[in-house]
């Protein structure tokens, strides 16, 4: 456990379950999974600037060590729900890059039959519960669903995930102290990355040191690197094991960075091109983690240099996939709207 984290730990009650280390399978998943989505967001920003995928698309590029290291501490019964930036949360949850794709371009084969696009898709199946498009209404809705996993005592937890702007809002106070006194299973996961929108943290949150955010409502936080995915696994196993034991909800910030603007629409022009430049180059997830993978002798460089060549023509089939999926038809205006219960 790296030195930060276990001084940060040692104010956490004693767990029973330790963090195990990822063995050969997950380390490769870990690098397939974080290609995949910078390689899809790659793709998806070719068809946004082709006129291919319209309205909103806010790409994930630069995060994707966050949500590949805490998907794969979390176990089949849990729920995950984030805001506008998700389409690696659904590509970490294991849908299906081709639905997804298809949702962005608006086409019936979509994970919301083309009606949701990039901010609004989901899946029952995969426990992915959207994409929300207000800033911190998904925070209330996840405190919702893991108060369903307690009444239900199924043994799952929630992962609710937002943006540092996103923690300024009243409602995600509100959460909170509903949270912390019911005591519910849900991992709170602020993704500090730098910018709510063009505003610096340092300019929008009087504090920034945003784990320390559930303080005053007696909730724990852990601030972890999130550019390495070996220590964000590490911390979700414990935030994991945390609220499986009953202790309630606690607050993760992972301090990662986007190398795109807000959205598609954002020329990022708040910040230099030097300091995209250093991230990129001295604190990429991938390439920090394909360094990593060689150096221990965990993969050769080659079969890395052939999962990646792999990945960018399994876009391409997405792409084509996604754009000759059809339309959704006029009918599909009146479906999904309400759901009748039957006795």
């Amino acid at each position: 456990m790296s030195k930060t984290l276990l001084n940060m730990t040692k104010k956490l009650p004693k767990l029973k379950a330790s963090p195990k280390e990822p063995d050969q399978a997950l380390l490769e998943k870990f690098y397939h999974d974080m290609v995949l989505i910078r390689r899809f967001e790659e793709k998806a920003g070719q068809l946004y600037g082709m006129g291919h995928i319209g309205g909103f698309c806010h790409l994930y590029i630069g995060q994707e060590a966050v949500v590949v290291g805490m998907q794969a501490a979390l176990k089949p019964q849990d729920s995950v729900i984030t805001a506008y930036r998700d389409h690696g949360h659904m590509l970490a949850c294991d849908m299906d890059p081709k639905g997804v794709m298809a949702e962005l371009t608006g086409r019936i084969d979509g994970y919301s039959k083309g009606k949701g696009g990039s901010m609004h898709m989901f899946s029952r199946e995969k426990n992915f519960f959207g994409g929300h498009g207000i800033v911190g209404a998904q925070i209330p809705l996840g405190a919702g669903m893991a108060f369903a996993h307690k009444y239900r005592e199924d043994g799952g937890c929630t992962v609710a995930s937002m943006g540092d702007g996103a923690a300024n809002q009243g409602q995600v106070y509100e959460a909170f102290n509903m949270a912390k006194l019911w005591n519910l299973p849900i991992i709170f996961v602020i993704e500090n990355n730098e910018y709510s929108m063009g505003t610096a943290v340092h300019r929008h949150g009087a504090t920034t040191e945003l784990y320390m955010r559930g303080t005053g409502h007696g909730i724990p936080g852990l601030q972890i690197d999130g550019m390495d995915v070996l220590k964000v696994y590490e911390a979700s196993q414990i935030a994991r094991a945390y609220v499986e034991e009953g202790h309630g909800p606690i607050l993760l910030e992972m301090k990662t960075y986007r190398y795109r603007g807000h959205s598609m629409s954002d020329p990022a022009t708040y910040r230099t091109k030097d300091e995209v430049d250093a991230y990129r180059s001295e604190q990429d997830p991938i390439l920090q983690f394909k360094d990593y993978l060689v150096k221990k002798k965990k993969a050769k460089e080659e079969t890395l240099k052939a999962l990646d060549k792999d990945v960018k023509t399994l876009m391409k089939e997405v792409a084509d996939f996604a754009l000759e999926s059809p339309l959704p038809g006029e009918e599909e205006l009146y479906t999904d709207i309400l759901i009748e219960e039957v006795a």
